[in-house]
């Protein structure tokens, strides 16, 4: 392997995203990635869901890049044959008790941009016939997306544009220097080592473990993590819903509720649920039914237990534990660790995917701004 402009350690959906804008924008780009395939993890093991932007603090990087990611990821969808549906999705009360947080999301929403029709219960049944509710959100701007096809159509993006993927290939050392960075690691069993001006770390739940391999970066710089699978079910038989129904989020938890979604081929399926890790765990176990079955009844009393069937796992990178509230997405530069060409993305968990393209955008725009002579060619 030889020198290389910038590296991009990560193949996931945030990776190949900041790498397509990169080689777009006239870098040489060489990504790393220590699975065979690209987005093996968080990008592959997820609802599949655009979001629209409703539930983020207003002014925090979850919010600005989720609406702007959404507005950027329907076009590219469309330019690049991504297959996806703008299906839109509700959000329910089933008690009266939880009209008023409805109502604090409904502003929160509008904080963030984003705007969403307040329904009634009979509007509710209107638009679902099945959903029990109270009152619910209508969010039009709510969608769907085939993850791996996105992958697909960023790989294939920056190829045309020069850049380069190594698949199965793990950096194991740092060691920055005046003008840039020595990588080392494997690829493909051999050992490797490389020099490059940039290096951007778009590791998802691995973020943590490059950072530690960085010499002389500060301990104190890098945010704790905190692993937190979400398990899916699938439901046998035909889907009861034309959009994604969603319950209110309870109180001190982090996660969304069990939501119902919808794939490509209108098959639903329910989750994620939130249970915290000590190491990465992708096995969704027996006995997860009645819970979820409980959850589900609330706002579809016709869910029926015996049709749900173990689906998948993902696992969450979160900078919050139990209890927390929740953390934003971090992007930290030299003027957070003090090492001169080094990007580090941490937290990346929902909404990474929807807001993939806007990361990337604000990836390439510190380079740009901190280093103006990116684009140079190497000495």
């Amino acid at each position: 392997m030889t020198d290389i402009q910038t590296v991009v350690v990560g193949a996931g959906v945030v990776g190949l995203a900041v790498a397509q804008k990169l080689a777009e924008a006239g870098h040489e780009v060489l990504v790393l990635e220590q699975e065979a395939w690209p987005g093996q993890h968080a990008s592959s093991r997820n609802s599949e869901v655009i979001h629209a932007g409703l539930y983020y603090r207003p002014g925090s990087l979850k919010a600005r890049l989720c609406v702007q990611g959404r507005d950027l990821l329907y076009p590219w969808c469309v330019e690049h044959g991504v297959p996806h549906r703008q299906i839109g999705k509700l959000l329910v009360a089933v008690e009266e008790a939880e009209v008023p947080v409805l109502r604090a999301l409904q502003a929160n929403a509008a904080d963030c941009g984003t705007r969403l029709e307040w329904l009634d219960a009979d509007a509710v049944v209107r638009a679902e016939p099945e959903v029990r509710a109270v009152a619910g959100l209508f969010s039009p701007l709510t969608g769907i997306v085939d993850s791996h096809a996105l992958l697909q159509s960023l790989e294939a993006s920056l190829q045309s544009a020069g850049g380069m993927v190594s698949y199965r290939t793990q950096v194991t050392g740092v060691a920055p220097g005046a003008s840039g960075f020595l990588v080392r690691g494997r690829s493909a069993g051999e050992s490797f080592s490389l020099r490059c001006r940039y290096l951007i770390n778009a590791c998802g739940v691995f973020a943590q473990q490059l950072a530690a391999c960085i010499e002389n970066l500060p301990a104190s710089t890098v945010p704790a993590l905190h692993l937190c699978q979400g398990r899916y079910l699938a439901y046998s038989g035909n889907s009861p819903f034309s959009h994604l129904v969603y319950p209110v989020p309870a109180a001190n938890t982090s996660g969304l509720g069990v939501h119902a979604t919808l794939d490509l081929a209108g098959q639903v399926r329910f989750g994620p649920d939130v249970k915290y890790l000590t190491r990465i765990d992708y096995d969704v176990e027996d006995g997860l039914v009645d819970e979820f079955a409980r959850a589900v009844q609330r706002y579809w009393p016709g869910c029926k237990p015996d049709r749900l069937v173990p689906g998948y796992a993902g696992v969450r990178a979160k900078l919050s534990g139990p209890g927390d509230a929740p953390a934003d997405f971090v992007i930290q530069d030299h003027r957070e660790h003090g090492i001169e060409g080094l990007i580090q993305l941490f937290g990346i968990e929902s909404p990474g995917l929807t807001a993939s393209l806007a990361l990337a955008r604000e990836v390439v725009m510190r380079l740009d701004k901190l280093y103006p002579m990116t684009k140079a060619p190497m000495a």
